[in-house]
């Protein structure tokens, strides 16, 4: 009971926040088991509805920084729940709809809508509150949910689309979003953390106030102003080639991988290992991120995930899949993580929503540009190298850019988190 009591309330919002994570980023990055089963039923193409998820991708990523600003304003619950409200809406209409049209309405945008009120940039704000010196961390575990969602997601909707179809599918995971996020947004979420959370100890107090400025240099500069940066420039590009590459392994993974000759289960375990991995990767990055520079973890997840796009494409035999796949995995997740860390840590957390909102519309411009030319580039030349290929020299360069961010370590002191009920 002890023990209990000690644990820091915080932990608790973190693994909410995962959970949370894994079903809408799983629901969101995961659509490559629907692609095909779509097609077919609705009798589109495959560029078709590549344009219908591109254009969701940018609804997406525009709906972001009002995600960010009405869980800075309004609250994280009062977003949440919103976002539940929304993706009830657009699942119905989508299961209902008989026409493009409708269903591009509603999958593409409606659904979009939702699912960025429930994502990673509502839940960033509450978290980069609740953590200071174990910010990284903490940033981290949240991208766990999201590679676990990855990992988990695919391979089930894969197996279970033969079951429930893609329609049912769409109703169970409504459903089982409203039962996991509804009690978490009531009872579990809560927005600010008590003044005992920052104030730890005298060793703590003092070296944080003597490095303050080392640890938010600009935190005077208004959302505004932090926005025509370099740095945050820096951070855009990065995500671009994040969700260019991101989006691009969720919506043509699988099906790249069977129009290469393998099997739909190997198809869907293959992209599963990814996020599998992942998943115990966070775990370490997350440790590694708050003691070395976060300029140097990130330029390194870039690169090898530019080199892991490549050899997928590339994998001619099973174990070459899941060889790659498993390499690649271990530093598949952390950019988000890392690039809000560091927005966080250079600009405070006060404005950290609104600046992730609005660096994630480029991460979804680039996760609309890809889910329109792998289906494209694949009608035109029958090739995912087009595709896959761009993506691997888009992370390739977002690795070099990535060097250009401050190189300062994320903490000055080393401290023990109180207990907060």
């Amino acid at each position: 009971m002890a023990a209990l009591s000690q644990r820091y309330y915080g932990w608790n919002i973190v693994a909410a926040a995962c959970l949370i994570t894994l079903l809408t980023v799983g629901m969101r990055m995961g659509i490559g088991p629907f692609f095909i089963p779509i097609v077919q039923d609705l009798g589109i193409s495959r560029g078709e509805l590549g344009a219908i998820v591109a254009v969701g991708m940018l609804a997406y990523g525009f709906v972001m920084p009002l995600a960010g600003h009405l869980a800075s304003s309004r609250g994280t619950a009062f977003t949440l729940l919103l976002g539940v409200a929304l993706v009830t809406i657009a699942v119905i209409w989508t299961v209902l709809a008989s026409r493009i049209v409708g269903f591009a309405l509603a999958f593409g945008i409606l659904l979009s809508v939702g699912l960025a009120l429930t994502s990673q940039v509502t839940l960033t704000p509450v978290v980069s509150r609740w953590f200071i010196h174990e910010r990284g961390k903490a940033l981290f575990f949240l991208s766990t949910g999201a590679m676990a969602g990855i990992a988990i997601m695919t391979p089930v909707l894969s197996l279970a689309v033969n079951q429930l179809g893609w329609r049912g599918e769409l109703i169970a995971f409504n459903a089982l979003l409203i039962v996991l996020i509804v009690p978490s947004a009531l009872f579990v979420i809560r927005d600010q953390p008590p003044d005992n959370a920052v104030a730890r100890t005298s060793e703590a107090v003092d070296g944080a106030a003597a490095g303050t400025c080392r640890l938010a240099p600009l935190a005077e500069l208004g959302s505004g102003a932090a926005m025509r940066t370099s740095h945050f420039a820096y951070i855009v590009a990065g995500l671009f080639a994040c969700g260019y590459s991101m989006n691009l392994l969720g919506t043509q993974g699988v099906p790249m991988l069977r129009d290469h000759g393998f099997s739909a289960p190997v198809a869907s375990l293959g992209i599963g290992v990814i996020g599998l991995v992942a998943v115990a990767g966070t775990v370490v990055l997350g440790r590694l991120s708050d003691h070395v520079p976060r300029r140097n973890m990130l330029a390194l997840i870039y690169v090898i995930r530019g080199l892991g796009f490549i050899g997928l494409v590339a994998a001619a035999q099973a174990w070459q899949v899941f060889a790659v796949a498993a390499v690649a995995g271990l530093v598949w997740a952390g950019s988000v993580a890392l690039s809000s860390a560091i927005l966080a840590d250079i600009f405070g957390p006060r404005h950290v929503g609104v600046l992730v909102g609005w660096a994630y519309v480029g991460h979804q411009i680039g996760a609309a540009i890809s889910s329109w030319l792998g289906g494209w580039g694949y009608e035109q030349f029958g090739s995912h190298w087009v595709s896959f290929g761009s993506a691997g020299i888009v992370l390739l360069l977002a690795g070099v850019i990535s060097c250009r961010l401050p190189a300062r370590m994320a903490n000055v002191t080393r401290h023990t988190t109180p207990a907060v009920s």
